[in-house]
């Protein structure tokens, strides 16, 4: 499963294409949030993330935002409740 977000680039008027699936997006999952674009990209070096995710926070614009979370990034990312599992049956 992926998921190709396109973003439209107001700077430049032109669009962004990511491609993210959940096993890029968790490489991130223990990143130092809330972070930075450039600190996000540190991270996702240093801790030996695809190239894919380094590609995928390479197109994020650059305003300096600060990312609180992995759903700031890609808004449709599944969560826990989004799998049906009910762990109290367990």
């Amino acid at each position: 499963m992926y998921r190709k977000n396109v973003y439209l680039c107001a700077k430049f008027k032109t669009t962004v294409t990511m491609f993210w699936t959940l096993e890029l997006a968790s490489s991130l999952d223990d990143a130092p949030w809330p972070a930075t674009k450039d600190e996000l990209i540190d991270y996702a070096n240093r801790s030996g993330a695809p190239e894919e995710v380094i590609e995928n926070l390479n197109e994020l614009e650059d305003d300096g935002e600060i990312y609180e979370t992995i759903e700031d990034i890609w808004p449709d990312y599944p969560t826990k409740e989004d799998f049906f599992f009910n762990e109290e049956e367990y």
